[in-house]
Parts: structure tokens; sequence; C-alpha cells
């Protein structure tokens, strides 16, 4: 009876003191965090898209820029090795002198509302056909 007693009012006085009671604020932590955490998720996110962009313009470039070498339509190979999603554009004037350049422009667009959508630009030159084509 006398330990019930005792552990009776340390309960009481530990709950006087706020011990007891901090039931539940890990969730409220949680969830005080949590619009952190999804900003920092986007942003991964949308440095991944902007890699992937740039990796994109370099190859549409590339591709643009031989084409445009070999005498062929530069504009239409780049287009061709770009994802459409990023809308390319491409500027592969027909090469003038010993070499052909290309440029590409892609797209990115932004997946955190704050910011505006990026264009990437990547160019690239090949040397021309000797042969003419």
């Amino acid at each position: 009876m006398r330990l019930r007693l005792r552990t009776r009012v340390r309960s009481l006085r530990d709950r006087s003191r706020g011990r007891l009671d901090d039931r539940g604020t890990s969730i409220l932590e949680f969830a005080g965090f949590l619009p952190i955490l999804l900003v920092i998720g986007l942003a991964c996110i949308q440095l991944g898209l902007i890699g992937y962009g740039i990796n994109q313009a370099g190859t549409g470039a590339r591709a643009a820029a031989r084409a445009t070498s070999l005498g062929g339509d530069g504009t239409s190979a780049g287009v061709a090795s770009v994802s459409d999603w990023l809308n390319p554009d491409v500027d592969a004037p027909p090469g003038a002198g010993d070499t052909s350049t290309a440029t590409v422009t892609v797209h990115v667009p932004a997946i955190i509302p704050l910011f505006d959508d990026w264009e990437l630009q990547r160019s690239a030159t090949m040397p021309n056909d000797e042969d003419g084509g």
C-alpha cells in the first residue's frame, strides 16, 4: 500500500512538471520538418532534370553538327536526337570552310513553383567531309 502511494505521488509530481505530457511531440516535429524535406527532394529532382537537359543538348548539338558536316540536314538530326518534352531549338547552318557548328537550346521545365524554366544551350563543331558529301 505504501509503495503504491509513493508511485502515485511521483506520477502526479511528474505530470505537474510536464514530464509525461510529451506524447505526440515527435509527430508534430515531423510535420514541421516535412515541408523542408519536400523542398529538398524537389530541388534534387530539379537538379537531375537540369543535368539531363545538359546531356541532351550536347547530344543534339553533336548529332546536328555531324549531319551538317556530312552534307545532311543538321536540324532534323538534332531534333531527332533530343527528347521531345525538352522542346529543342536547333541552329545548324551549312558549314563554311573546314568545319560545321551546331547549337542546340533545350527548355527544362521548373518543378518548384518559385522558379522559372531553364534554357540550356550547347554547341558542337565537327570537321566537314572532304569528299563533299
